[in-house]
């Protein structure tokens, strides 16, 4: 009889433990995130997903990988995602049409460029000079690591078309291949892909984009003004997870960062992603807080200016809220 009441408890037990999980599970807020892309270089998000931190916050992300931030955008507007997850440049450019209602950057995420300089030959003395007279594969124009590329020559006073040439011809996702088969001389690519080309000798990483070109508010969260403002406690708690990720990523070894994302890159073995993860930390990659800057949001409007991409001035204040982001550091 005692060994039937036990027995009985402990199913009992079994099924509050089912019955609170289900609950659990039913009081989590699904948001539909859509991402310009899916890489290595959003560790802190994945991080966020991996660890618990939305569920804990009482949110069920889902991500929708857009391919590219005006499909973000896209899907921003006709209600196809709750929240956006790309480059800035996208809402200023909504805001500059002179639109009244436009999306507004609520975190950030990435704090520099992320893509590498890519030669054919192994030098440990490069500099930006040695650019000159050279071609190189610079991505989609009008795109942001093309834009920054662009920037970065400005900057070391080259003048493309001048100093060094741009073959803005191959598409973005073909450059690592057109490369490889003899086309430029140089190559701007993201991790794993620049690693990849380096394990194969068949290249080598000689510069970081986002080191030279400086802090940018690279990729960051952005929402429609009335959504955020009728679900300002959800975008709180999504600060909050995604500030936790950051966090975490800051402060803890490349290998444990690594197998905490592992699980959102089947197909990459865990000493790339180390790897990569190991290279974004140190270029200092990843925003600590998930604030952006007015300094940094600047910067980035110069970079879009200086390639002739924007022609009115936006204000910091006019597409950035940074209240949940400082909320969320105390």
């Amino acid at each position: 009889m005692r060994k039937k009441f036990f027995i009985a408890a402990a199913l009992a037990a079994l099924l509050c433990l089912a019955g609170c999980a289900q609950t659990e599970e039913q009081e989590l807020e699904k948001v539909t995130v859509a991402e310009v892309t899916h890489s290595i270089f959003y560790a802190p998000m994945y991080a966020a997903i991996g660890n618990g931190y939305f569920r804990e916050k009482g949110i069920e992300p889902e991500l929708i990988n857009s391919g590219g931030a005006d499909k973000v955008m896209t899907a921003l507007l006709t209600d196809g995602a709750n929240i956006g997850f790309a480059g800035p440049e996208a809402v200023i450019y909504v805001c500059a049409q002179g639109k009244t209602d436009y999306p507004k950057v609520f975190a950030q995420l990435t704090q520099c460029d992320g893509s590498f300089l890519v030669g054919r030959e192994k030098d440990e003395n490069f500099t930006w000079q040695d650019l000159k007279g050279s071609t190189i594969l610079p991505g989609r124009k009008g795109g942001i690591p093309y834009m920054t590329l662009l920037y970065c020559l400005n900057k070391n006073g080259m003048e493309v078309g001048k100093d060094v040439f741009f073959d803005d011809t191959v598409r973005y996702d073909a450059m690592t291949g057109a490369f490889l088969s003899g086309t430029g001389d140089y190559v701007t690519v993201f991790e794993p892909g620049a690693s990849a080309i380096e394990a194969e000798g068949k290249g080598y990483i000689l510069a970081s984009v986002g080191e030279e070109g400086g802090k940018v508010p690279y990729t960051t969260y952005f929402a429609n003004g009335d959504y955020i403002e009728e679900n300002r406690d959800l975008i709180q708690r999504f600060t909050d997870a995604i500030y936790m990720g950051q966090q975490f990523v800051n402060s803890h070894s490349r290998r444990e960062v690594a197998e905490s994302i592992a699980y959102a890159f089947p197909d990459t073995d865990i000493e790339t992603i180390e790897t990569v993860v190991n290279r974004y930390k140190e270029i200092g990659a990843y925003s600590e807080n998930g604030i952006m800057t007015e300094e940094n949001f600047n910067r980035l409007c110069d970079i879009l200016q200086n390639a002739g991409e924007l022609d009115t001035r936006v204000s910091y204040t006019d597409i950035v809220d940074s209240t949940f982001a400082q909320k969320s550091i105390g």
